[in-house]
């Protein structure tokens, strides 16, 4: 389709936009009409933007992709400037004339895809300004183009007091226009972060912990606990986790922190009673008690708690389970949260286990970074490759956490319990291993712990040492 020129460039006093630079840009007034020709890269018409006063627009003849304006300026240069629309570029141009101003030839919603349309031609300017729209799809566009710049070549310029280029030359606001363009900014992908700007973090003196475990044994090797930090608790089926959870939520609790709690396998009458249970040092959860007694505890524990349980009236996708968590940190301020256990989370999704596990950990771990929460976490494990099993007291290892390798990678740390069930008097006795210290790397035994039914109470005894073949035979 031929393009030929119609109507004559004037100067467009609401715009602010003299006939010299109308001329310029080839924007043309043709009756009712605005018209925007655009030029190929080897300088030919080869297509036509029309507006209406009701801003009503029109484009005739073809397009090779170019910006509009592109044929004005050299394909090398200090700087050049891409702006949302034609009146935009014509604006920066008006306030800082000489100046390569051009503009993206479809909008914003097709930013990405111009800038790389054109990327061989802004390869040749030191510095790329985009100077889109005062608005969210114009923020949006702005980081979808920055994303296919080379680093360090693109800024981002912005109007405080005005929606774009063209409505701060309507308001005579010359400077606001070079003051965005001079003082742009350069652009940095999330995640990349100037270690100069760290100061105020790194120097600002952190406690080495905020709270701690109430194991002399577990608290000098993991230095105690800390906010941010994912903690997983493994063991083999029946070993005591939810026990040894519970135990330490009542601690936490008694020391007036604000605790979260997302039993998924059991009723929230469970849970409350084995909190209640290790509180005031009595089986509640096992025979049958009065009301007044069960009255009397409520009162001295839950009543007076910062606790917070999860009811998923039977439903566990993990996406409720995510947004809850978050409200609890976020709108709550709980600080910690205990989620027991990781494959009742995942039970009711499809696919392929591991990478489900891989998925979920990687957005709960997100979660813990992002909340500041410190998350405990209980994770079961794969049956073992010997004769004894895990329910009979075999040694726990990071390899046999259940599904993914992602459960130890991306924990701060993890915790084991290891418990022979069947050995007679010493089925209670279970020893406590620290598999994973991100902290400063200690591991090992840390110590054995005694489960006293009557009291619901954990005793600590100083660990065995290790069985040694090489010298214990």
């Amino acid at each position: 389709m031929s393009i030929s020129l119609q109507g004559q460039p004037e100067a467009l006093k609401k715009r602010k936009l003299t006939e010299e630079t109308c001329k310029k840009y080839k924007i043309y007034r043709d009756g009712n009409y605005l018209r925007f020709y655009y030029y190929s890269k080897d300088g030919r018409i080869v297509g036509c933007k029309t507006k209406t006063k009701s801003k009503d627009f029109r484009y005739e003849g073809d397009t090779d992709g170019c910006f509009f304006g592109q044929h004005l300026f050299p394909t090398s240069g200090r700087r050049i400037v891409i702006t949302e629309g034609e009146l935009d570029a014509a604006s920066c141009y008006e306030a800082m004339q000489g100046w390569p101003m051009v503009s993206l030839p479809t909008g914003a919603a097709s930013a990405k895809k111009a800038v790389q349309k054109n990327l061989e031609f802004l390869q040749g300017y030191e510095e790329v300004v985009l100077f889109f729209d005062n608005d969210e799809p114009g923020r949006e566009a702005a980081e979808s183009a920055a994303n296919v710049l080379p680093p360090g070549k693109v800024k981002l310029a912005s109007l405080s007091n005005y929606k774009d280029a063209s409505d701060a030359l309507q308001a005579g606001d010359y400077d606001a226009i070079k003051r965005a363009i001079w003082d742009a900014k350069e652009y940095r992908p999330d995640g990349i972060i100037d270690a100069k700007t760290l100061k105020g973090l790194i120097t600002t003196p952190q406690p080495p912990q905020d709270f701690d475990y109430g194991i002399t044994g577990l608290d000098k090797l993991l230095h105690g606990a800390r906010y941010g930090e994912l903690v997983t608790i493994t063991a083999g089926s029946g070993t005591g986790k939810s026990s040894f959870c519970r135990s330490l939520a009542t601690r936490l609790l008694q020391a007036d922190q604000r605790v979260g709690y997302l039993a998924l396998e059991e009723s929230n009458r469970r849970t409350a009673l084995g909190l209640m249970s290790c509180a005031v040092g009595k089986s509640l959860h096992l025979g049958e008690h009065k009301a007044d007694e069960l009255s009397e505890a409520f009162d001295a524990t839950l009543a007076t708690w910062p606790l917070y349980l999860f009811d998923g009236f039977g439903s566990f996708d993990p996406d409720v389970v995510y947004n809850r968590i978050e409200y609890l940190a976020s709108g709550l301020d709980t600080k910690v949260i205990f989620l027991d256990h990781l494959s009742i989370l995942l039970s009711g999704l499809d696919g392929d286990e591991r990478r489900t596990i891989d998925k979920t950990m990687t957005k709960l771990r997100s979660l813990v970074e992002r909340t500041g929460i410190s998350m405990f976490l209980v994770s079961h494990l794969r049956r073992t490759q010997s004769d004894q099993n895990h329910e009979e007291g075999a040694r726990v290892t990071l390899g046999q956490l259940r599904g993914s390798a992602a459960i130890a990678q991306l924990s701060d740390a993890v915790i084991a319990l290891e418990r022979n069930q069947q050995d007679g008097s010493e089925h209670s006795s279970t020893v406590v291993r620290v598999l994973k210290n991100r902290y400063s790397g200690e591991t090992g035994v840390a110590c054995e712990l005694h489960y006293d039914l009557d009291s619901c109470k954990f005793i600590e005894h100083e660990a065995k040492p290790d069985f040694d073949p090489a010298s214990d035979f």
